[in-house]
């Protein structure tokens, strides 16, 4: 067997199924978003199996991009746990045929209670799609399983409905970067949009020379502060920088005089800087625009830190 093609065919296959499931949004599609939009509770997300698996991606896609949501299991709901869903609340019902039993069993409470209930389901005439109040389309054409018995365009069908509610929602509520950062502190773009750089910087031993300071000065501070550079500074104001590569373009330049050469020969004027108090998304972008690795960090126009590229990243 050509292992290669298999896996090809599984790629065309999941594909041909996610460009047909852009024929199936209507109108149900926007009074779904509208629903949830008006919402005053929480979407709650239930699924059996692998819609369930699907169902919790799902849930937590929706969570983190504004949309309050968690995963209820439908047979924990049934034996007990319905008691999590209030009358505010919006259920997204997943099943794939729509005959699934666990979900339906759940469908008469929904209604007793008046929640706005929304379907995903292969099949429009299904009891689930029947007995909701907004139904999404998720048909495919087959699986890619050869056997189509594993749910596999299917769920990528589920997931991909999923996506496009939760990215729906998150333009129409204007989801910012910030708005992100506070549900994923502990990540990559949390930790730039909310960490400032005072609380990253490097603070002790700052390797600062004068305007009069030797190249020798300049190389020995250079090499033990372990930055890369040397901030040139007069009455503790700053007046230049001094990297390694401003060093070693000197050595070819001025080879003959190199060793007579004064920091204020080797300085860059009027150096990128930014306030401890900003965040480290600014410095970032800061740096992205200069292309700089390295800013120095003040307060009050003095100098207390340097923030460098590497204390960006987790």
């Amino acid at each position: 067997m050509d292992i290669e093609l298999i896996a090809k065919e599984v790629f065309e296959i999941e594909a041909r199924a996610i460009a047909n499931l852009a024929k199936n949004i209507d109108e149900n599609f926007k009074k779904a978003i509208e629903a949830i939009l008006e919402c005053s509770g929480k979407l709650i997300v239930c699924g059996m199996g692998k819609s369930g698996i699907i169902g919790k991606k799902i849930a937590a896609t929706m969570a983190s991009t504004g949309t309050p949501s968690f995963f209820l299991h439908p047979a924990e709901a049934y034996h007990g746990d319905l008691g999590m869903i209030e009358k505010e609340d919006i259920v997204l019902l997943i099943s794939n045929s729509g005959e699934t039993d666990e979900v339906l069993k759940i469908i008469p409470f929904l209604k007793e209670q008046g929640n706005v209930t929304v379907a995903m389901s292969g099949n429009p005439r299904s009891t689930l799609a029947k007995n909701s109040t907004y139904h999404l389309n998720i048909y495919v054409e087959k699986e890619a399983c050869p056997l189509q018995l594993a749910p596999t365009s299917s769920t990528t069908a589920t997931l991909v409905m999923g996506d496009a509610l939760a990215i729906t929602l998150m333009k129409l509520r204007d989801f910012k970067e910030s708005d992100f950062a506070q549900f994923h502190p502990g990540g990559s773009l949390g930790r730039r949009l909310l960490t400032r750089v005072e609380d990253v910087m490097k603070r002790d031993n700052l390797p600062i020379v004068n305007r009069e300071s030797s190249i020798k000065e300049i190389i020995h501070t250079v090499s033990k502060a372990r930055l890369g550079l040397a901030v040139v500074q007069e009455a503790d104001l700053i007046v230049g920088i001094i990297t390694d590569g401003d060093i070693r373009r000197a050595m070819e330049e001025f080879e003959d005089t190199f060793f007579r050469l004064k920091a204020e020969d080797l300085m860059t004027k009027n150096p990128k800087t930014i306030q401890k108090e900003a965040k480290l998304i600014d410095a970032q972008n800061l740096m992205n625009d200069y292309k700089v690795n390295s800013l120095l960090v003040i307060d009050n126009n003095k100098l207390c830190g340097v923030v460098q590229i590497y204390d960006l990243a987790l």
